[in-house]
């Protein structure tokens, strides 16, 4: 049986409109180039309002829990969050402290950020593939970092990370074809067969 893959971006971005979220949407359209998958795009700078203040989950409103539930079910997650004081969004890591800890296990992550310049692109390395380790989630080996100058009007302009773009998601495929094969088949699944 052929299903689509579950496949969801989290923007750390806290504008609107957002380099960080037009380069997770970049990265999840070309996911679906090479599989068939159902896409989500988070944005957790409209969700601020409902985070602030929260330090239980059960104290977050449906709409942040729906959030969470689709990152956690989630067959593949791709992150990409703006550079703020060298690390990623306070706001992001307030989002993912709510997920729980078991729930990324062994998924493949594709990680991505945007910044000013090109002296903060270590970030992805030194932030964001330890944030991912602690949930023992599969790191994609290649992430993505644009510079402001990369994208004209909110859309990613530049060849050169286009084409790193490209690299990751096709370097991120034999991952994301065995989390296909062994994603265990849903009740809604069951029914529909």
């Amino acid at each position: 049986m052929t299903f689509p893959l579950r496949v969801v971006a989290v923007s750390g971005g806290l504008q609107r409109p957002s380099k960080s979220a037009a380069l997770a949407g970049h990265l999840l359209d070309l996911i679906a180039e090479e599989v068939l998958c159902e896409q989500c795009l988070i944005e957790v700078g409209p969700l601020a309002p409902q985070l602030a203040g929260a330090v239980w989950r059960s104290q977050l409103p449906d709409i942040v829990e729906r959030k969470l539930a689709a990152v956690e079910q989630a067959d593949v997650l791709v992150v990409a969050t703006p550079v703020f004081r060298g690390a990623y969004t306070g706001l992001f890591k307030h989002f993912f402290d709510f997920i729980d800890q078991d729930a990324l296990i062994d998924k493949p992550v594709l990680l991505a950020a945007t910044g000013g310049s090109e002296r903060h692109a270590l970030m992805i390395d030194h932030q964001l593939r330890p944030l991912f380790s602690f949930f023992q989630a599969r790191t994609l080996p290649l992430g993505v970092y644009a510079t402001d100058k990369d994208f004209v009007d909110y859309r990613l302009h530049n060849d050169a990370v286009c084409e790193r773009a490209r690299l990751a998601v096709r370097r991120a495929m034999p991952l994301v074809g065995l989390t296909r094969q062994t994603r265990p088949v849903g009740i809604d699944e069951v029914v529909a067969a």
